[in-house]
């Protein structure tokens, strides 16, 4: 679907994905499109009659799981869509209809029969629509689902585009998104949601005190910069967002090989993720304060790149040991942390692509979250099965502090273990933030490595649906 970006004068930094919508309010002559499991097979052939019994009889059609036969009239037109739900993923995959967003000819079709969600079986059609064609011609004429009844258009369009923006910006090349250009498209968010917005750039990161994220980016052309957007009334709950935006990751003097540098174009995959949530905070009007920070940088290499066994200061007054060029996010993490948590935010979420180790432990489809929070971790969790976007807590275990220990600096951040990679990150970022009544930290993977109904390999958005079901539950 590709619905990017934000206001016309930034198409052009993210993608000019500007069609028309898949989710549509009415139609004269929707195609139905019967959604049915292997229990219900029987009861539908006999609701439709003979003729098209037969033909699902002729051509096997047993509903399992993706099965589509498309039936005609007489005159050869298309008159329904036969859709298998299959037998155990009718519960385990309410979106798998998705798939069905870019097979069908045009048209508009509507869903009938087994709909457990109406409202997440139109934003799967919507998340299955999307193209990204900045740099490739695609499908311009694809087929449009008529929303359930009772649904608002403006709310689920709302998750879509959020998710589409998500994508977009990752998808795109660092030629194409680095700095300066994730700057561009942050500035136009603020802009079009209303939000005032400030930019510290190269040098000046050392003069206001971002010392951390100074030194990452201050190895490549594009300089490092903290990009903030506020929007919101300042008596309202205040809630702050954190975006990793290391545009690309060579892994710097720890450089990595070939094989793990090939997709760092989604290392600001955090940044994208904060900025789709914040576009629905501002869309829905939630009545928070709100502030969101991303450090744009890219890690690079040069003869004044950080090294490892440099000790760095930080905004929070921790020294920091690096043992790890490579280990970078949560550096300029830290810094815009602090910064956050200065304003004691009743709540601060940040979103990183931050470690492998979270993909070892999880996978690529489940991100994990940190949080001491336990009502937090209740209603996150609620929120997840609800929207069927899966995250998952782990630990901040205090004892792996150890594991950061320094014997030069107040703390080493990457520590010299291979042990519980995705805790020992959680806890480096967890010490800048002291003041904020509530804090989660979410390490996302921000790409899909296989086709799923509702997502093609690329860039994807995890636990934002989630997130911000769980914020509309808190502030309403």
């Amino acid at each position: 679907m590709g619905v990017i970006l934000i206001k016309e004068t930034t198409s052009s930094i993210c993608g000019e994905n500007h069609l028309s919508s898949s989710i549509i309010s009415s139609s004269s002559n929707a195609t139905p499109i019967h959604l049915v499991s292997p229990s219900h097979l029987d009861a539908l052939k006999l609701e439709l009659g003979g003729r098209v019994s037969a033909w699902l009889e002729t051509k096997n059609f047993t509903a399992k799981g993706r099965q589509c036969e498309l039936i005609c009239d007489a005159d050869g037109k298309l008159e329904r869509v036969i859709f298998g739900l299959g037998k155990d993923e009718l519960e385990r995959l309410p979106m798998l209809h998705a798939s069905l967003a870019q097979q069908l000819p045009a048209g508009d079709y509507q869903l009938e029969g087994e709909i457990l969600n109406a409202k997440l079986a139109a934003i799967a059609w919507g998340l299955g629509s999307y193209q990204f064609n900045r740099y490739k011609k695609m499908r311009d004429d694809l087929p449009k689902l008529v929303l359930p009844e009772g649904l608002d258009i403006a709310e689920i369009e709302r998750e879509i585009k959020a998710t589409a923006l998500v994508r977009d910006l990752i998808n795109t090349p660092t030629n194409d998104m680095g700095p300066e250009q994730l700057e561009a498209a942050f500035i136009g968010l603020a802009e079009a949601g209303g939000a005032v917005y400030n930019v510290i750039k190269g040098d000046d990161l050392l003069s206001k005190n971002f010392p951390m994220i100074h030194a990452v980016g201050r190895a490549s052309a594009d300089a490092p910069r903290l990009l903030e957007l506020n929007w919101g009334d300042e008596n309202h709950p205040k809630l702050t967002l954190v975006g990793k935006g290391v545009c690309f990751d060579t892994g710097g003097l720890n450089i990595k090989t070939g094989n793990f540098m090939t997709l760092m174009k989604k290392d600001m995959g955090g940044a994208a993720h904060v900025m789709g949530l914040a576009q629905m905070i501002m869309d829905a009007k939630m009545p928070v304060s709100l502030q969101v920070l991303v450090p744009a940088v890219e890690n690079a290499i040069s003869s004044n790149a950080f090294r490892p066994g440099d000790v760095l200061q930080s905004r929070k007054g921790i020294s920091v040991e690096i043992s790890n060029t490579d280990a970078e996010g949560r550096l300029v993490l830290g810094d815009a942390l602090a910064y956050g948590d200065e304003r004691n935010p009743d709540m601060m979420i940040d979103f990183a692509t931050l470690t492998g180790a979270a993909r070892v432990a999880l996978g690529p489809d489940i991100s994990p979250f940190f949080t001491n929070d336990e009502t937090l971790v209740a209603d996150v969790m609620a929120a997840s099965m609800s929207e069927h976007d899966p995250i998952w807590q782990m630990p901040l275990w205090a004892p792996y502090h150890k594991y950061l220990k320094s014997k030069v600096a107040d703390i080493n951040h990457a520590g010299a273990t291979g042990f519980a990679g995705a805790v020992t990150a959680a806890l480096f970022l967890d010490k800048f933030v002291e003041n904020a009544n509530s804090y989660m930290h979410l390490d996302v993977y921000g790409w899909q490595p296989d086709n799923k109904p509702w997502c093609s390999i690329g860039g994807e958005a995890f636990g934002i649906r989630a997130v911000f079901a769980m914020l509309q539950h808190r502030y309403g």
